[in-house]
């Protein structure tokens, strides 16, 4: 019996596993689903279209921008943008950011290549390319995420 009690445990976790996998956390495609009711809600309530992108993303674009190019996985973006959550509370903007497209959020990484030098528009993002079920300093674990971003320039 003694043997009998450990089996008897992992079978009552298997069988607990719901869509949930016991964790309380939802699967991906279950956030993701919250995610884009949220998107969509927002984009209702602001009387705005957007497009779908990989993975969930949701974008509009107000301004493409000049040029030819567009950045790819490996540029080097300067930015302005503006982060906020779709309550219109802000968590962070930068008037001049620079960085490499791989040290980013994969929902910039899916957004960013949208646009081409000067261009302006928005990002939706789902928790799931943004900071996902762990959050970060100062935003909430499965947090839909918005930004307004202009691409002021790009190294490829």
């Amino acid at each position: 019996m003694k043997n009998l009690l450990p089996i008897l445990f992992l079978g009552l976790l298997f069988v607990n596993c719901g869509d949930d996998n016991g964790t309380g956390f939802l699967t991906y495609d279950q956030q993701l689903q919250v995610d884009t009711d949220i998107i969509e809600d927002y984009l209702a309530a602001n009387n705005l279209t957007a497009q779908m992108g990989e993975l969930g993303l949701q974008y509009i674009i107000e301004n493409p921008g000049t040029g030819d190019d567009f950045p790819n996985a490996g540029s080097t973006v300067i930015m302005k943008y503006k982060g906020y959550y779709p309550d219109g509370e802000v968590f962070d903007e930068n008037d001049n950011f620079q960085t490499s497209l791989q040290s980013v959020i994969p929902g910039w990484q899916f957004g960013v290549p949208l646009f081409k030098k000067g261009g302006k528009g928005k990002l939706f993002i789902p928790s799931s390319i943004g900071y996902g079920q762990f959050g970060r300093a100062g935003i909430p674990p499965n947090q839909v995420l918005i930004f307004d971003i202009e691409l002021i320039n790009f190294i490829n």
